[in-house]
């Protein structure tokens, strides 16, 4: 399961998203773009906590999307997650086992850390490993609090920057946040803007 094959599946699912920097908003917005999603564009680690305030603040489902290197950063999320979190959140875990955005540096997923038992531990009851798209899907359509550790080959695609500048993704998400949540599209689609397929990640693989 590639990372941009996988984000499509969560852009499919109706929700406020918060995405990871790096390659995971770059590919996001390249097979999805919508203004119910808030890119990251700096603080690396701190997209899952800000999507668990999002989700405390306000009744509308939240899934925020993270890497498996930014959650290692910011471990303390999986604790506030246990405790704090309610039904209407949702963090995936997009772990490659490297640092995907800055040359593929193995991250310490690749040498034993658990972040599906780091989860449980943290009192996170609804915990899922997944490792393809059928998977997935089904996972995303469990209530929550969840935490889903969605295991992606290492790669990119071969995508350009998100073309938004911080301003304009804050005031078109939080006029999203004011208007009515859209209906789902036949099929149970968002309604995302579609933007096609993302290409093949580039063969940029490193030892796990």
């Amino acid at each position: 399961m590639r990372r941009d094959q996988a984000l499509g599946e969560i852009a499919a699912a109706p929700a406020l998203r918060i995405c990871n920097l790096g390659f995971s908003s770059r590919e996001l917005y390249h097979v999805a773009d919508a203004a119910t999603t808030f890119y990251m564009l700096g603080s690396m680690g701190l997209a899952s906590s800000i999507g668990l305030g999002l989700a405390l603040a306000q009744p509308r489902r939240v899934v925020a999307i993270d890497g498996d290197g930014s959650v290692l950063m910011n471990l303390g999320t999986l604790s506030s997650i246990g405790r704090y979190a309610g039904p209407n959140f949702t963090l995936v875990i997009l772990d490659n086992g490297v640092h995907g955005s800055t040359g593929n540096q193995p991250t310490n997923t690749s040498h034993g850390t658990d972040l599906a038992r780091v989860a449980r531990a943290c009192g996170v009851r609804n915990v899922r490993v997944v490792r393809d798209l059928r998977s997935l899907r089904q996972a995303l359509r469990a209530a929550g609090p969840s935490v889903i550790v969605a295991q992606v080959a290492v790669g990119n695609a071969d995508v350009p920057l998100v073309p938004l500048p911080g301003s304009r993704i804050r005031d078109r998400f939080r006029a999203a946040l004011t208007a009515p949540p859209p209906r789902p599209a036949p099929g149970g689609r968002s309604g995302s803007t579609r933007r096609g397929r993302a290409a093949p990640p580039a063969l940029n693989r490193a030892p796990r």
